[in-house]
């Protein structure tokens, strides 16, 4: 067990709170593409244009054109987003391990990278997304995890630093720059073992 007791506990949000699949965005465009599921996949898998957009440096509208242009999708945006964000579904055990925090009056943060149709979607799907005390997300920060950029707004926002910090992420490398900053971060896998993690820093 840490020294010190936590005072915040960031959550990661995909894969942590939330399960997604891309396949269910690639399949339902390709229906309506000129392009096969494994053409579309590859375009939604493009590490530059998903960093561009979810980096805040490409708007939806561009975004929606530029996977347009190569795939031949041929509905409008709001069809496309309705495909593109329609894809996640809860881990419900860490719902209610988010509800137990805060029913313990334990500030808990969002810390994703994300885009807007994603957000927009999962903000009227499921509402214990508004029940952070502050979220931190990649488009608005215009910075991604494992960036500096994102962990400095986080602490900025949050007015914690450190030992005082909490965090949960499935990616290694995520977890890894929180720890170089001397969060008290470990890498997701499963409710339970991040339940005694909690439990073990006092916090449940």
């Amino acid at each position: 067990m840490n020294a010190i007791r936590p005072e915040i506990v960031v959550f990661d949000l995909g894969k942590v709170l939330l399960d997604f699949d891309y396949g269910i965005a690639a399949r339902r465009i390709a229906e309506r593409s000129e392009a096969d599921e494994a053409t579309v996949r590859a375009v939604l898998d493009s590490s530059e244009l998903l960093i561009r957009y979810e980096t805040g440096l490409l708007a939806r509208h561009e975004f929606f054109e530029a996977v347009r242009s190569r795939t031949g999708f041929r509905g409008d945006l709001a069809e496309f987003g309705h495909c593109f964000a329609d894809i996640f579904w809860p881990i419900e055990p860490m719902v209610e391990l988010h509800r137990q925090l805060r029913a313990r009056r334990i500030p808990t943060w969002l810390f994703s990278n994300t885009n807007d149709l994603a957000m927009e979607h999962i903000r009227r799907h499921f509402p214990f997304v508004h029940h952070f005390d502050g979220a931190v997300l990649s488009y608005e920060v215009r910075s991604m995890k494992p960036a500096p950029g994102m962990y400095e707004t986080l602490e900025r926002l949050a007015g914690k630093t450190g030992p005082q910090i909490a965090y949960l992420d499935d990616r290694p490398e995520n977890v890894q720059a929180g720890l170089d900053r001397g969060w008290q971060a470990w890498v997701h896998t499963d409710p339970e073992s991040s339940r005694r993690r909690l439990t073990g820093l006092g916090l449940l």
